[in-house]
């Protein structure tokens, strides 16, 4: 059963299309429709995703529902750092190409919920979709599958029919959104900053919140949206002037010596963590980087060695953050540790451009749903 928000009435709704892989592409759809819903209230949002519908309760005040509807491979994973590539293949060789009667379904749905409007990030499925429903397709990505899977096509090229399906799909998006860290570059309607949910809370009230000490440096150690446990706790207890906090790290909020260990969904908005922290330790993906970013902090960062967007994501963090880079055995193990005075004498940076989410909710606005207030229709 679709689970919902409290409805708005006379709402223009627009459906969202999400892939699962992760949070990080939930919680940059969260922070677009978040955006949209702040310029125009009578915006309302048909959610499909398999990510889970209380991420998207934590994170919005707009009107939405959510449906349960597996819209995306992208990586089997079997860990936060490691993927399976044949539980991939099987994945996709099941999901691709899209039935015919696996669109017309959906369309129907979509069609009946009287969406105005498809936009997606990184999910295909929704852009065959828009198309059939006659509705305009805004895809918003900073990579898309077809780049991803080129890097494992030479060592296994049944790979190769997926990237040829996705790529045709993804080009036929009637708009083109790409949000900062770019992975490959080319056309597009519109290239945003990195794209990130708001901080709701004030460092002040966070910090009493896990019991930190006022005078405290705080260091968030994060995977993201994926559970982690960490052999390194006894490590950070001999650094009693610091005090770390993990999300995901425990089935329950603990306060133990220096350190805070949150659950997988805590009461904590994971935004105002980052921006409450002196310094983030972690894997990687796109939500936490831009969320770090634009709350200026140093990074102690872990990438994917076996992953396409690590290139492209480390030259931006070198750029355009203050950061160092941890290999990941280093991470696992807590020799990352060593490098923590490092981290923390690095400056926060202060951010005063437009966040990726407020530029794409005034294009929406400006190139779509003007047209909307006209009658005009989508050929």
């Amino acid at each position: 059963m679709p689970q919902q928000s409290d409805y708005k009435t006379n709402v223009k709704r627009i459906a969202y299309f999400i892939s699962p892989h992760g949070f990080g592409h939930a919680a940059r759809a969260a922070a677009v429709m978040q955006a949209i819903s702040d310029i125009d209230a009578s915006v309302g949002f048909e959610i499909f995703t398999t990510v889970p519908s209380w991420f998207f309760r934590d994170s919005l005040s707009a009107s939405f529902t959510c449906h349960a509807l597996l819209t995306d491979i992208g990586l089997v994973q079997k860990t936060a750092f490691q993927a399976s590539l044949n539980k991939t293949l099987r994945s996709l060789n099941d999901f691709l190409p899209f039935p015919a009667s696996l669109i017309s379904e959906i369309t129907a749905t979509v069609k009946k919920l009287n969406c105005v409007l498809i936009i997606c990030d990184i999910s295909p499925l929704g852009i065959p979709i828009a198309n059939e429903a006659g509705i305009p397709s805004v895809l918003v990505e900073n990579f898309t599958w077809d780049w991803i899977y080129e890097q494992y096509a030479s060592a296994d090229n049944r790979f190769n029919r997926h990237i040829e399906y996705l790529r045709s799909v993804f080009q036929s998006a009637d708009y083109h959104i790409k949000t900062e860290p770019v992975c490959c570059r080319g056309s597009a309607d519109l290239t945003t900053p990195p794209v990130s949910r708001k901080m709701r809370t004030s460092v002040y009230r966070i910090r009493k919140r896990l019991g930190l000490p006022e005078s405290a440096r705080m260091v968030l150690i994060t995977t993201g949206g994926i559970k982690q446990s960490y052999g390194f706790l006894n490590a950070l207890k001999k650094l009693p002037d610091f005090h770390f906090v993990m999300p995901g790290a425990g089935p329950n909020m603990e306060i133990r010596d220096n350190y805070v260990i949150l659950p997988h969904r805590s009461d904590f908005y994971h935004p105002d963590l980052v921006n409450a922290s002196d310094a983030v330790v972690g894997k990687v993906g796109y939500s936490t980087l831009a969320e770090v970013y634009h709350a200026g902090v140093p990074f102690g960062y872990v990438v994917r060695s076996d992953f396409r967007e690590s290139e492209p994501i480390v030259a931006f963090i070198e750029k355009e953050m203050q950061g160092v880079y941890l290999k990941e055995p280093d991470f696992c193990s807590g020799r990352w540790i060593a490098n923590l005075p490092d981290l923390l004498n690095l400056n926060r940076l202060p951010r005063r451009e437009i966040n990726g989410a407020e530029q794409i909710s005034r294009f929406i606005r400006d190139r779509l749903f003007q047209n909307q207030t006209t009658g005009c229709q989508h050929d």
